[in-house]
């Protein structure tokens, strides 16, 4: 999902919309943008965005690398594994800023309109927005679009538009969406998200089952060219309907872009200091601390460099599956927790680039420090017969092991826990003494740079006699695992937004836990963070999300779901010397899609 947001000052159920802004007798608002929280920063006649360079050439040929596979061109179903660049050709009724928390600015939509009372709003779509067969984009597509994508789509965009009650066409260029839940200020907002399908292309197609044919786009890049697991490539659309509109200036420059495919991170690196690829993004810390040490980057035609942001930092940890009855014991989870020596991985593995995590929103002030107090205390305060002590009376610190007693005494007091959860060692292994059920836990990997990191774990939790054993899959296994819930253990990242909302119950919602293809991978089933989750979609102001974040972050921190690995306030970025770029933001750090291929540095190059 896309997250964006818009400008001036009339504030109606908790959104504030500027630009051109009219109100109605009847409390029909017409703008042309929509912002969550205060006013937006560009107005009505903006002609780009303060970040961008407006004179950026287009052109050029950029190949970067992707993990994995694929064998379907359908990102949207769970069904195969999908192409990730077909999203590219895709466009979104309205898109967001780099320099605004969450702001919407029209793309497909040419403006909105909407009650004031938040019951519902239309998306007026542009006359000149065209697929790229040339036929129009229509209100019914955009219908159709939502309606496919919540019944037969991935779950999460069930949860994500679960508050809508129901979409209405009103004529070929409006299509009305209601709400059935008014509180929820966001809706209106990551409806704007909605990326739109052409209903006429998929008739005759089972939108359910994986496909190689491309779906008809509308987006500035059409794709050229694919092979099955090996490669796609995308090309600028020359006749894109909507190349001139100021969200675009500036933007998507590289003239061809490939994106070549491989199974292995460590082979993937070498085809990058080889010049085989242009850019990386760089995940692995030991990658990025030791292996450029090449002639490349020495002359300087690998450039490395660190880019800053304040984003939400995503949390990684490796992920319990609690609809196993031997993680349901808070105490287990605890004690696995209390094995995990980030200090000593820091120092040894990722070269002390990280900070450990400590909080589901990490690097923002959504974040549960301290004690609870003023309205995140009066959120808990009806919940405390149902929550931990600890929620109240104590700040969630994470264990230490460069403190006194190391990591021995995490240990002796992991050890206790497991004793009075009911586990004794026999045969080697922790075995439940009414139960039966073992501590023998396979943890599933789909990236060989995580496996000695999850070694340098079972190390630690061997010596309580829990045995961890580590299966890399390939792609496919994976997903195949991680949608049907079948695992014991998996690594996760969950990437959160500065402006969380209606995402939440996907991620940790009671509802979400059963349903496969969910991305409640630990199964959480807790009825007070599911009411905490409703907090935070409904927060009437930015304050009130302050306080529904942490309270939610609190609870989730307490109970010890996940053990929380690592997290950087940087982007380690990589690139061949062949393109220039306008500053960062600070909020959100670079954008390739801002960069462009610099010809007098291209010519320099002999690759």
């Amino acid at each position: 999902m896309r997250f964006m947001r818009l400008s001036i000052c009339v504030l109606f159920f908790g959104i504030f919309f500027g630009v051109e802004v009219h109100a109605d007798s009847e409390g029909v608002v017409t703008a042309s943008g929509l912002s969550m929280w205060g006013e937006a920063k560009y107005g009505e006649d903006f002609r780009y965005f303060d970040y961008v360079n407006p004179e950026a050439p287009k052109g050029g040929r950029v190949v970067l690398g992707l993990l994995g596979t694929f064998d379907s061109m359908n990102p949207f179903i769970i069904r195969g594994t999908s192409s990730s660049p077909v999203s590219k050709t895709i466009e979104t009724l309205m898109t967001g800023s780099l320099d605004e928390p969450f702001s919407q600015y029209g793309l497909l939509a040419e403006k909105v309109r909407y009650k004031e009372d938040g019951s519902w709003i239309e998306f007026i779509l542009r006359e000149e927005a065209r697929f790229h067969d040339g036929s129009r984009v229509r209100a019914e597509d955009v219908a159709w679009t939502y309606e496919t994508l919540t019944t037969k789509g991935l779950p999460s965009y069930r949860y994500y538009y679960s508050d809508v009650d129901r979409v209405e066409v009103r004529d070929s260029r409006t299509v009305r969406f209601y709400s059935k839940n008014v509180e929820n200020r966001e809706l209106f907002l990551i409806l704007g998200q909605l990326p739109v399908l052409s209903k006429s292309w998929w008739e005759g197609r089972d939108f359910e089952r994986p496909l190689l044919d491309v779906p008809l786009g509308s987006g500035v890049y059409r794709i050229s060219g694919f092979e099955v697991g090996r490669y796609v490539e995308l090309e600028l659309a020359e006749d894109y309907w909507g190349k001139d509109l100021a969200v675009n200036v500036g933007r998507n420059n590289f003239g061809k872009i490939r994106y070549d495919y491989y199974r292995d991170s460590t082979v993937m690196l070498e085809a990058f200091l080889a010049g085989h690829l242009d850019y990386r993004f760089e995940r692995v810390s030991r990658f990025w601390a030791t292996a450029y040490e090449t002639s490349a980057v020495k002359e300087g035609l690998i450039v490395k460099r660190k880019f800053s942001h304040n984003l939400v930092a995503p949390v990684q940890g490796f992920v319990l599956n609690l609809r196993q009855v031997r993680f349901q014991d808070v105490r287990v989870r605890k004690a696995l927790n209390l094995a995990y020596d980030f200090e000593d991985t820091n120092r040894t593995l990722t070269y002390g680039l990280y900070a450990r995590t400590r909080s589901y929103f990490d690097n923002s002030e959504l974040s549960a420090r301290g004690l609870p107090e003023g309205r995140e205390l009066e959120l808990l305060e009806p919940y405390r017969d149902r929550l931990p002590r600890e929620v109240f009376e104590e700040e969630f610190v994470q264990p230490n092991t460069d403190s006194e007693g190391g990591l021995r005494k995490n240990l002796v007091e992991a050890a206790k826990l497991l004793q009075e959860a009911g586990y004794e060692v026999r045969d080697g292994v922790l075995e439940h003494k009414e139960r039966g059920d073992k501590l023998d836990i396979e943890l599933l990997v789909v990236q060989p740079a995580f496996q000695p990191h999850a070694l340098a774990y079972s190390k630690n939790l061997e010596k309580l006699g829990i045995r961890l054993r580590i299966r890399t899959l390939d792609v496919p296994q994976y997903i195949e695992r991680l949608n049907g819930f079948d695992y014991d253990m998996i690594v996760m990242a969950y990437g959160q937004s500065l402006s969380p909302g209606n995402e939440q119950r996907s991620m940790w919602g009671s509802d979400s836990a059963s349903r496969e293809g969910g991305r409640n991978y630990m199964g959480l089933r807790n009825e007070v963070v599911d009411l905490l989750i409703e907090e935070v979609v409904n927060a009437e102001d930015r304050e009130g999300l302050i306080a529904a974040s942490r309270a939610l972050d609190r609870v989730l921190q307490w109970g010890h779901y996940m053990v929380m690995m690592f997290y950087s306030d940087k982007n380690l970025v990589s690139y061949w010397d062949r393109f220039l770029y306008p500053e960062p933001t600070s909020l959100r750090g670079t954008a390739l899609d801002l960069w462009w291929v610099d010809a007098v540095k291209d010519g320099r190059l002999d690759r």
